[in-house]
């Protein structure tokens, strides 16, 4: 697991424009994993994948209309689209679109598919100028990091519900990668058992600066705090922004009927945020040491 979190960081949003590489050069490299084509499935219960190959993108089916979490590249929004449809679902029916955190990779179709729906969109309190501005937090004039602006309805914050028919999800603070990380937790059915989900935000350093001129202000806190607070909770199924962190292929090709579900996995969580928060130590040195040789 911690092998997969090192993988993760490598691949996470934009860590290789800190070793000389260009933002657009990075997406250049990275864009054909992150828009190349997956087959939509049901995940667990009434949670869909309907994301690409390198960006994770949810629908969760509700008594009364659909959850979307999370969208990807901008112009991957029509890929989206069709998945939903091939499950049997209509994007019309979605009525709620939650965010993990305001990166362009995950926020590229809230815009056009909030128009078209008239979905109420969700997010954490600390991303809503990010979402509303369509910047990266630090870097607001960067338009390689730029993204669709779109109102936010509600702006929430740690504990904070959301409901749609029989379907409830508790809103977690997990800021770091973004200030207004928000990680998403949901109980469904697993057969007879129930079984706690995390949509987990993000925990990678990636862009972020955490020293000089951070990010923003308590970036470093904020991390350390989103580790002890993860590596505490109780969840069966580890979801995230990216099938990276959760090994989401892998256990898609493991899937059979009436075999248990690969999924379900309990402590991957707390082993996954060990290996973050590992990474995060070094991310901090080696910035500390750049920062001292100036």
């Amino acid at each position: 697991m911690k092998k997969l979190a090192v993988a993760l960081c490598a691949l996470a949003l934009f860590a290789p424009a800190a070793q000389g590489q260009t933002i657009k050069d990075f997406l250049a490299t990275v864009m054909q994993k992150w828009t190349a084509p997956f087959d939509p499935f049901q995940l667990i219960g009434n949670i869909y994948y309907v994301g690409t190959d390198g960006i994770a993108v949810y629908v969760i089916k509700t008594s009364q209309g659909l959850i979307l979490m999370d969208t990807a590249m901008p112009q991957s929004t029509g890929m989206i689209k069709d998945n939903i449809a091939k499950l049997g679902l209509k994007v019309a029916d979605i009525k709620i679109i939650l965010n993990s955190h305001a990166h362009l990779d995950h926020t590229g179709g809230f815009a056009e598919i909030k128009k078209e729906t008239g979905a109420q969109l969700i997010a954490g309190e600390r991303d809503k100028p990010l979402l509303e501005g369509g910047y990266y937090p630090g870097d607001e004039k960067n338009e390689d990091l730029a993204f669709p602006a779109v109102e936010v309805d509600r702006a929430v914050k740690e504990g904070d519900k959301v409901t749609l028919g029989d379907t409830t999800l508790t809103a977690h603070a997990t800021p770091g990668h973004s200030p207004g990380c928000t990680s998403w937790e949901m109980t469904v059915k697993d057969g007879n058992q129930d079984r706690e989900v995390l949509f987990f935000c993000s925990g990678t350093v990636a862009l972020n600066r955490l020293v000089g001129q951070p990010t923003y202000a308590g970036i470093v806190d904020d991390y350390r705090a989103t580790f002890t607070k993860v590596k505490a909770m109780k969840i069966d199924v580890l979801l995230g922004p990216h099938p990276e962190v959760y090994g989401m292929q892998a256990k898609r090709a493991e899937m059979k009927d009436g075999a248990p579900n690969p999924f379900v996995k309990p402590g991957e969580l707390a082993t996954y945020a060990t290996g973050l928060s590992d990474d995060f130590d070094k991310q901090l040195a080696k910035q500390t040491a750049a920062l001292e040789k100036k």
